[in-house]
C-alpha cells in the first residue's frame, strides 16, 4: 500500500471538488492537520474513515485504496490486492500500537519501582507494593511487546522477564542493607522487641538494634547463625564501637592524637561530642564530655559505657595508665593497675596482643548484666 500515492490522490480530489482541508476536515469529522498529513503520505485515515472519505470525494473506495482511478478490467484484481493490503496495514497498525503500549508499560513500570525504592523509607511497606506494582505493569508490557510471538515462547519470555525483576529487586535490595544498612524492602515477616526489630528475609536475616535511637546499628546474618536470644544486643553502636572497627586504632604508645582521638570518637558516649587531654608525663588521658551525666544514664548507659571504653582503652593503648572522665559537675577516674588487678579475665582478653573472641566474650557481653556492672563499676573507679 502506497501511502504517499493515497495522500496525493486524497489532494487531487479534494482540489476537484474545490474544497480546502478544513471543510473536507469538517465533513468527516476530523482536522485539518489530519487532512494535512493523509495528503501528505504522512499518515493512512483509519479504516472507519476510508468510506466517508470517498463519498465526500466522489471515488470508490477501491480507487482510494489504489491511489488512483482503477480501470473496469483490474477492477476485481486491485479490490482483491486492496483487501488484502489492507488488512496487512491494519495488522502492521495493531502490532505497532501494541508494541507502542507495551513499550510505554514498560518504562512506566520500571520508572514507578525505581522511584519507590527512592522515595520510600526501606521499612515502609509503600515502597515494597508499589515496586511490586511497577513489575506486575512492566510485566505486562513485556507481554503485549511479545503479542505475535508464539503461545509457549511468549509465555517463556514473559516467565524469564518476571523471575529476573524480582532477583534484580532482591539483589538491589541486599546491596542497600550491607551498603548503607537499612532494613530489607522484601522482608516476609518482621519481630519487634523492646529494643531490637528483626527482619526475616528469604535468604538472610536482618537484626536492627536500638532502633530510632542515636545507638542504632544492624546485623546482617546471611548464614542465619542468630536468633532473638543469641544475637549480639548492646546499647551502643556496635558497627562503630565494637572490637572488629576499634581494633585498627590499636597503638603501643599514647600521644598519638590523631589514633587517640580516632578511638575516643569511635567509642560509646562520643555521640555526646567530647575534647581529650593528655598526660605524657604520667601517661594519662583526661576526656571531656560535652554533657551532664545523669541526664544520659537511663538503664545504667553511663556506667555501661565506661567499663568498656576503660577497658577498650587500656587493652587497646598499651602505656595509658590512668582515664579521667569529666562529665558536667563530675569525674571518673580509672587507673590501668586496678583494671588489671580486678577486671574478670582481662589477661584473657589481651593474650596475643588482643583476643578478638575473648573481648566479646569477657566484655562486650558482660555489658547487658546489670549486677556485673554495678560490681564491677564501683570497684574500679576512684
Amino acid at each position: 500500500m502506497d501511502i504517499i500515492k493515497i495522500g496525493k490522490y486524497i489532494a487531487e480530489n479534494r482540489k476537484k471538488k474545490n474544497m480546502t482541508q478544513e471543510q473536507l476536515a469538517e465533513k468527516i469529522g476530523v482536522t485539518s492537520k489530519t487532512i494535512s498529513r493523509w495528503e501528505n503520505g504522512n499518515y493512512m485515515p483509519d479504516i472507519s474513515l476510508l468510506k466517508p472519505l470517498s463519498e465526500e470525494l466522489d471515488i470508490t473506495l477501491n480507487d482510494l485504496l489504489s491511489g488512483e482511478k482503477v480501470e473496469k478490467e483490474k477492477y476485481q484484481e486491485k479490490l482483491e490486492e486492496n483487501i488484502i493490503n489492507t488488512i496487512d496495514y491494519s495488522n502492521k497498525k495493531v502490532i505497532e500500537k501494541n508494541n507502542s503500549i507495551g513499550l510505554l508499560l514498560v518504562i512506566f513500570g520500571i520508572l514507578c519501582t525505581i522511584t519507590a525504592m527512592s522515595i520510600f523509607p526501606s521499612d515502609s511497606s509503600w515502597g515494597g507494593f508499589y515496586s511490586v506494582f511497577g513489575g506486575i505493569v512492566s510485566l505486562i508490557g513485556i507481554c503485549k511487546l511479545t503479542y505475535k510471538i508464539k503461545y509457549w515462547k511468549r509465555l517463556l519470555i514473559c516467565s524469564a522477564y518476571l523471575i529476573g525483576f524480582m532477583i534484580a529487586l532482591a539483589i538491589i535490595d541486599y546491596v542497600g542493607v550491607i551498603t548503607i544498612h537499612q532494613a530489607p524492602r522484601f522482608s516476609y515477616l518482621k519481630i519487634w522487641q523492646d529494643n531490637m526489630i528483626e527482619y526475616k528475609a528469604p535468604f538472610y536475616n536482618v537484626y536492627r538494634i536500638n532502633y530510632d535511637t542515636k545507638n542504632e546499628y544492624y546485623i546482617i546474618d546471611t548464614e542465619k547463625k542468630y536468633t532473638e536470644d543469641t544475637v549480639p544486643i548492646v546499647p551502643f553502636n556496635r558497627e562503630k564501637s565494637g572490637i572488629d572497627n576499634i581494633i585498627k586504632y590499636k597503638n603501643k604508645y599514647v600521644g598519638n592524637n590523631s589514633n587517640d582521638g580516632n578511638l575516643l570518637n569511635s567509642l560509646p558516649l562520643s555521640e555526646y561530642s567530647l575534647v581529650f587531654e593528655i598526660d605524657s608525663e604520667k601517661l594519662g588521658l583526661t576526656v571531656d564530655y560535652h554533657i551532664t551525666d545523669w541526664y544520659i544514664n537511663d538503664d545504667m548507659y553511663v556506667e555501661r559505657a565506661l567499663v568498656y571504653n576503660s577497658v577498650s582503652i587500656f587493652s587497646l593503648i598499651d602505656n595509658v595508665q590512668y582515664i579521667t572522665y569529666n562529665f558536667t559537675g563530675k569525674s571518673y577516674k580509672i587507673e590501668r593497675a586496678k583494671v588489671q588487678e580486678l577486671y574478670p579475665n582481662y589477661t584473657k582478653i589481651n593474650e596475643n596482643e588482643i583476643n578478638k573472641e575473648n573481648f566479646n566474650i569477657y566484655l562486650e557481653s558482660k555489658i547487658n548484666d546489670d549486677k556485673f556492672i554495678k560490681d564491677i563499676f564501683n570497684k574500679l573507679f576512684i
